[in-house]
């Protein structure tokens, strides 16, 4: 039983990172008295009451067995409440694990709207994840943590499901905020969108204590995710100041570390409200100015000495893509470039260009010397100009893998190094289908 809180206090205090904070061990840690953390993908927080267990979160299902193991093992008493902090697949997947016990399984209105959507887009999550997570799995070393993460689990043959389909569902909902008490113990849930519109925060005032969920997850915050929904930076800011109100004494989230300590917990909260409260208001001044997408990514930035705090590392999400996601919010799907508006098809410009340059090889010759001076999203363009000019061209399309791989080792987040990935992988299969034993 590892001792997070102290562990955490140093980091924090620190300011010095010297391990992984976001580790998937299936192992409990009882963290204050009758109150105990898991930690895997996504964690589970748990409650001993007079009732049964009350339980935050089920992580995913290919952890949640694991998980209500880790649970058994330190109480036998069953699960009576399980609470969903909000519904992403990490969060409510393992539930299926917990369905003997019968929980009443308490979240926002919004969680069945958002299970419901994972069915009507299934595969379209499937497609998705597997270029988010797929390739990377040295990096999810416990590094990350805020993700709408499933598994394919086989329901038929030749068919899979993003989200199985014995996912316990919400029996008690809310719209705002809601209070349960267990065993004589007052739970008070908040509602605020932040990663998710279905979010949810909890206050245990007996305890002095907040369940977080992903509004905190040691990295910078999981708010511009370049393939999911939309997020809220300044409703999630906001719900971070009214938490650091409370005085808590012991702060629980559903990934990273616990932490303790009303001072620190209002300094980690604060911190991470001010980071996203700074891009949101730089964003919309810019957008107020009359700026373009294109500038405004170039231009706003968070100071690398905020990046470097050990709760807002950019390991997973990263400011640059919060900013496309506050232009989406609050802007709409078209970037500023009239050319944009209706555009010619990729492969229909790449081949124009391809041939007022003098072939798809001139094109990756320069996306190649791009790369070798360091700049590496020009590189990036003139490979996909290149692969989209000669889609059946093994030669091309190693020389296109091979740039793509290259920024994917360059890159610093999660969800940048997974999408360098697929694009590498995707022309390595032109290559095995084309090269000289493909075909």
């Amino acid at each position: 039983m590892a001792d997070l809180l102290a562990l955490s206090s140093r980091i924090i205090d620190s300011g010095h990172t010297d391990q992984p904070v976001n580790r998937v061990t299936n192992e409990l840690s009882e963290v204050a008295d009758g109150i105990a953390m898991v930690e895997s993908f996504s964690h589970c927080v748990a409650l001993d009451t007079a009732e049964g267990l009350v339980c935050f979160d089920a992580s995913g299902v290919h952890t949640g067995q694991a998980v209500r193991a880790a649970l058994t093992g330190w109480r036998p008493s069953p699960v009576s409440h399980l609470v969903y902090t909000h519904g992403h697949a990490d969060h409510v997947g393992g539930s299926t694990f917990f369905r003997d016990d019968h929980p009443r399984v308490i979240g926002h209105e919004n969680v069945a709207h958002r299970l419901d959507r994972y069915d009507y887009t299934n595969n379209w999550n499937l497609i998705i994840n597997n270029r988010q997570f797929g390739g990377v799995a040295g990096d999810l070393n416990l590094s990350v943590g805020g993700g709408d993460v499933g598994v394919a689990v086989e329901v038929a043959p030749g068919a899979k499901r993003f989200l199985p389909s014995s996912t316990l569902r919400p029996d008690e909902t809310f719209a705002h905020r809601h209070t349960v008490t267990v065993g004589g113990e007052p739970m008070e849930f908040r509602h605020a969108r932040g990663e998710t519109d279905d979010h949810l925060w909890a206050w245990l005032p007996q305890r002095k204590a907040l369940v977080t969920g992903d509004f905190l997850i040691w990295n910078f915050p999981n708010a511009g995710n370049p393939q999911k929904v939309q997020r809220y930076p300044l409703e999630w800011a906001r719900a971070l100041r009214e938490m650091a109100a409370m005085g808590a004494e012991l702060l629980l989230p559903a990934h990273g570390l616990p932490i303790e300590g009303a001072a620190r917990i209002e300094r980690v909260l604060t911190e991470i409200a001010g980071a996203l409260e700074q891009l949101q208001h730089d964003v919309v001044a810019m957008m107020n100015a009359g700026a373009t997408l294109d500038t405004i990514i170039h231009t706003v930035k968070v100071p690398a000495d905020t990046l470097a705090k050990p709760y807002l590392r950019p390991l997973y999400d990263e400011p640059e893509f919060v900013v496309h996601n506050l232009w989406r919010l609050y802007g709409g799907w078209w970037d500023g470039a009239a050319s944009r508006l209706k555009p010619s098809p990729d492969a229909h410009l790449a081949v124009a260009i391809a041939e007022l340059a003098g072939g798809a090889e001139v094109l990756l010759r320069r996306a190649e010397r791009a790369a070798s001076d360091g700049d590496m999203r020009l590189a990036c363009h003139f490979a996909d100009l290149a692969g989209w000019a000669a889609p059946d061209d093994p030669t091309i399309h190693g020389g296109r893998a091979a740039v793509y791989l290259a920024r994917r080792k360059s890159e610093p987040s999660l969800m940048s190094k997974g999408i360098f990935a697929a694009a590498a992988r995707e022309s390595q299969l032109v290559v095995d289908r084309n090269g000289p034993t493909g075909g």
